[in-house]
């Protein structure tokens, strides 16, 4: 369904879920499994597992506004230096899912978790040495990805199986006359 297409209750809905994301991707960023890592500001989270979740829920642009957002957030509470870099990184990292097949653990959003993370690694290595000046060691910067981006996939799997079993994308999107079209269902 293209954005005119969306009827005003339908725009609320999506609007007030990104916000809640938003809100969410902040919370576990910035507090919820909040472990420093190294001496430039970063920190490892479990964040990205809303993000993931968000983008296989949420049409575009509400996941990318809900990451960017959120995350941009996390960033300005605890370490205000990485939020333009994180703006950027964050809503791109939402590009590779898609929200339009009926479960959010379909194909492409088993995949999508492994692109994000090369998005993120690159991202951030990148965004350290234009902040910093100089670029950490490769490895400890990769393995800083890994451990934060291989956490949140687990666990995007395990929340996306759990909301796909109670059916979250009928209960929140469909109702009444506004049904998911066949293409949408996947």
């Amino acid at each position: 369904m293209s954005m005119k297409q969306r009827t005003q209750q339908e725009k609320m809905r999506l609007l007030v879920l990104t916000g809640l994301f938003a809100a969410l991707i902040c919370l576990f960023t910035a507090y919820i499994c909040h472990i420093p890592l190294g001496a430039n500001g970063g920190y490892l989270h479990f964040g990205d597992t809303l993000i993931y979740v968000a983008a296989a829920l949420l049409p575009q642009p509400y996941a990318l506004l809900a990451a960017a957002i959120g995350g941009g957030l996390a960033d300005l509470l605890t370490s205000p230096m990485w939020a333009p870099a994180t703006i950027i990184i964050k809503a791109l990292i939402t590009l590779p899912f898609t929200w339009k097949a009926r479960n959010l653990l379909c194909t492409r959003n088993r995949i999508a978790p492994f692109i994000s993370w090369i998005i993120s690694t690159i991202g951030y290595y990148l965004a350290e040495g234009l902040i910093f000046g100089q670029y950490a060691a490769l490895i400890t910067s990769v393995l800083g990805s890994a451990l934060q981006s291989g956490g949140s996939l687990l666990f995007f799997y395990l929340v996306a199986g759990v909301l796909d079993k109670q059916d979250i994308k009928d209960k929140l999107f469909v109702s009444g006359s506004s049904k998911l079209s066949a293409s949408e269902k996947g």
